[in-house]
């Protein structure tokens, strides 16, 4: 019995860090120097003065945006929690049938090192979450 402690605790001590390192989310560990935070946002139909194509560089926070460091600390603040601010909607999910407006944007580019090509609308409760979870990084589409 003894070995079997011995061999169990070996086993949890070496991995227990593996599995804080697989946790952590692969963003993360890439390094966001310059030139590796470029995204290319379009907005349109968004009936509030927001429709065009921004620039947005983080590291240091820049671009055509209208708040690039907003916007680059909201993705950062995401990231922080383990949330992938550029995921699709999960297929599974179950969303509430409503309706939040004609707008919709893409964002495209490059962030921390990982290609980024992300469609959002406002055509249910779930996509309207989405949007407004990465707000001001998207604009504001409430009245």
């Amino acid at each position: 019995m003894r070995v079997s402690h011995r061999l169990i605790g070996s086993v949890v001590s070496v991995v227990g860090p593996l599995a804080l390192l697989a946790a952590t989310p692969v963003a993360a560990h890439a390094g966001a120097g310059p030139g590796l935070d470029h995204l290319t946002i379009t907005v349109a139909d968004s009936d509030n003065g927001s429709d065009g194509t921004y620039e947005l560089e983080c590291s240091p926070a820049g671009g055509t945006h209208s708040d690039p460091g907003a916007a680059c600390g909201r993705l950062d603040e995401l990231e922080a929690q383990g949330v992938d601010p550029f995921a699709p909607v999960a297929d599974d999910a179950r969303c509430t049938m409503q309706y939040g407006g004609p707008a919709t944007a893409r964002v495209t580019g490059t962030w921390h090192g990982r290609v980024v090509d992300s469609s959002y609308a406002l055509s249910n409760g779930c996509e309207i979450s989405r949007w407004q979870q990465i707000e001001p990084v998207l604009p504001a589409t409430g009245p």
